[in-house]
């Protein structure tokens, strides 16, 4: 998918320098919007799950990344030196690309009520959501000059979804996250957003039961009868991180074809 984007190339970002975190491959949403921002002259570092670096490092070495740092969001004393490395390679940032979700693939399927565990449920909230608010706290230690800060989301947040599950309560904390981060960090003339993406063909949708299903109802029933382009999320995130973004705050950004619009699909397109 990666070598097949194609990605306008231009100014908006350069002298701009900031940390994109979740990269898991070359289908990540954050791999899609880290090569829009290199497109346009970003300067960035790259936080990685220890255990994928050699999976990662490659990507991010081709679009001309200055740092690459491990970290795992529910430990401390690991976003405490991730944020650090960052702080010595940049000083100050200006943006901020948040994608890290997680949930057990075994509660993604059937009843949200009867499959869903207490460790899992607070597992969930604390890296999906929680993560959000611990490194948009630091990020803004860092961008004394403002800012713009990025999630990612999804519409299992206001709708229920099948098998989506314990994630969509996550979402929906993530989204109200965002608002109050928005609120707090107004002031200091950072910016804070989600995006609200369509099914994508990611590792995280791969552990939901039916994914596919979810890519083949999008696209269905959307009206621009196409799958959400990574290329259109891409592109969303340049707008809220770049000057365009300026007086935007606060928001969630569908950008799923349209699909979030629909009550019911067109007669005959039930499948």
């Amino acid at each position: 998918m990666a070598d097949e984007m194609t990605l306008p190339k231009g100014e908006l970002m350069r002298g701009k320098r900031g940390l994109v975190m979740g990269v898991a491959n070359h289908n990540s949403i954050a791999y899609a919007i880290a090569a829009q921002l290199a497109a346009q002259g970003a300067e960035m570092a790259w936080t990685y799950l220890p255990d994928m670096e050699r999976r990662v490092r490659p990507l991010g070495e081709a679009l001309g990344v200055k740092l690459f740092a491990p970290c795992q969001v529910t430990e401390d004393a690991s976003m405490e030196s991730a944020f650090a490395q960052v702080e010595q390679a940049f000083g100050a940032i200006d943006f901020l690309v948040h994608a890290i979700a997680f949930s057990d693939k075994n509660e993604l399927k059937g009843s949200f009520v009867e499959n869903t565990t207490r460790e899992n449920f607070l597992r969930s909230m604390d890296i999906s959501a929680f993560s959000f608010v611990d490194a948009a706290r630091r990020a803004a230690k860092l961008m004394p000059n403002g800012g713009s800060l990025i999630t990612l989301t999804y519409l299992g947040s206001e709708r229920t979804i099948p098998n989506y599950n314990v994630m969509g309560v996550a979402k929906a904390a993530l989204e109200a996250a965002t608002r109050y981060i928005a609120r707090d960090l107004g002031p200091k003339k950072i910016r804070v957003n989600a995006i609200s993406a369509g099914a994508v063909r990611t590792l995280s949708l791969a552990g939901i039961s039916g994914g596919r299903t979810m890519i083949a109802k999008g696209r269905q029933w959307a009206p621009l009868r196409e799958d959400t382009a990574p290329e259109g999320v891409a592109g969303c995130a340049l707008w809220l991180l770049s000057d365009l973004g300026r007086s935007t705050t606060g928001e969630v950004v569908h950008v799923d074809a349209g699909f979030h619009i629909m009550g019911l699909p067109e007669e005959g397109e039930e499948g």
